[in-house]
């Protein structure tokens, strides 16, 4: 699939023409692998693609791009405003480009997070329903439909009543890639509800204890092999085969494992209390915070979410619109190595007073993180 605009430029003139950034220093630390960069990220990813020797070495890309809303997001004291039209407070980013201009300068900053991806890499895009779908079309010509992994919807914010000839709207969308068909993946578990238990787990043992049961055989025929067998004098339906070689059932059945109806059909018994949780599914309600510190702040435990399923520890996660900081933090806590670039000054000083806030036991070594910056933006 691709999406066709005017002046959209090719892929190599995309990696080759792209300007690099020349980084600097602004503390006096020793290198360190986590990296706060403030500057233009285009270039800062095209630099840490080839002078930082970062190919192929990121692990986990989370973005939260601007919307092409063409409004600017503003801070008043200690206040974040989201799109304000008015004098007041002073400008925390604008989010002026819309239409293609906006598609052209989304494309260009993926196609080198793609380049940085590893192999079993992910990227989490956040967007809205505005664009959202148009970015999709976008992420499937750049990193393939084949690895299109999941269009997320986020619960943000409570129901609204405003007085438009439409649905409110309470959800935004996260566009989950992959770099390859083998990336990590942890799969993330929910507790199941007090509902839950006695909806899905209706039966009871002889102990009490709460199951219920699943069919021996899955779709599928297979013309040799153990699963295909016959066990018990039974053979699979026609079209299925057994989960587990005969060997395996039989164990299960010495266990008491295996229900037999009445007319003699096995099914395996599921208990409760072996289950760690029920499978996420992809509608996640993770309602942003009400007095950020910074526009358009994400919930911290939706980023939480994100970097344990799709990532491992000392792994590499970056985020090229950081904001305030969200993704690094996350990140931190659960001992992962990052990197996160913002052009705005406000956006790195939130961000650093964040990171300020963390226990130092947190921190590898005496150097929790460097800061560099961008010669223009120094």
């Amino acid at each position: 699939m691709i999406i066709y605009y005017e002046n959209k430029k090719s892929e190599e003139d995309i990696l080759k023409n792209i300007s690099k950034a020349t980084l600097k220093k602004v503390d006096r630390n020793n290198v360190c692998k986590n990296k706060l960069i403030q500057g233009n990220n285009l270039e800062i990813l095209k630099t840490l693609l080839d002078d930082y020797k970062l190919k192929g070495k990121v692990d986990l890309v989370y973005i939260d791009p601007p919307f092409a809303t063409n409004g600017d997001f503003k801070i008043d004291g200690d206040r974040a405003n989201t799109i304000s039209q008015s004098n007041e407070g002073s400008i925390a980013y604008s989010d002026k480009l819309v239409g293609a201009d906006f598609l052209d300068f989304l494309r260009e900053r993926l196609i080198l997070i793609r380049e940085l991806l590893s192999d079993d890499g992910s990227i989490y895009l956040h967007i809205d329903y505005k664009i959202g779908h148009y970015v999709k079309i976008i992420m499937d010509e750049i990193f393939g439909m084949n690895n299109f992994r999941n269009d997320i919807a986020r619960i943000k914010c409570n129901p609204k009543n405003f007085n438009r000839k439409a649905y409110g709207n309470i959800k935004d969308l996260i566009l989950f890639y992959s770099k390859s068909e083998n990336q990590k993946w942890n799969d993330p578990k929910v507790a199941y509800t007090k509902e839950d238990v006695e909806k899905l787990f209706k039966k009871l043992d002889k102990n009490g204890r709460r199951y219920t049961t699943i069919p021996l055989h899955a779709p599928g025929e297979t013309s040799n092999g153990k699963t295909s067998q016959e066990w018990k004098g039974k053979k699979p339906p026609k079209g299925r085969h057994w989960r587990s070689a005969p060997e395996v059932l039989e164990e299960w059945d010495k266990q008491g494992l295996i229900e037999w109806s009445k007319s003699g059909v096995p099914r395996k018994k599921i208990y409760i209390d072996e289950r760690v949780g029920k499978k996420m599914q992809d509608i996640w309600e993770f309602k942003d915070p009400q007095c950020p510190t910074y526009p358009t702040e994400k919930n911290l435990d939706l980023l939480k979410l994100i970097i344990k399923s799709s990532s491992d520890k000392n792994d590499l996660v970056l985020d090229c619109f950081c904001g305030s900081g969200t993704t690094l933090i996350a990140a931190q806590e659960l001992g992962r190595n990052w990197i996160g670039v913002d052009s705005s000054e406000h956006a790195i000083r939130a961000t650093k007073t964040r990171l300020s806030k963390i226990p130092q036991d947190l921190f590898s070594g005496k150097v929790g993180y460097e800061i560099l910056t961008q010669n223009e933006y120094s």
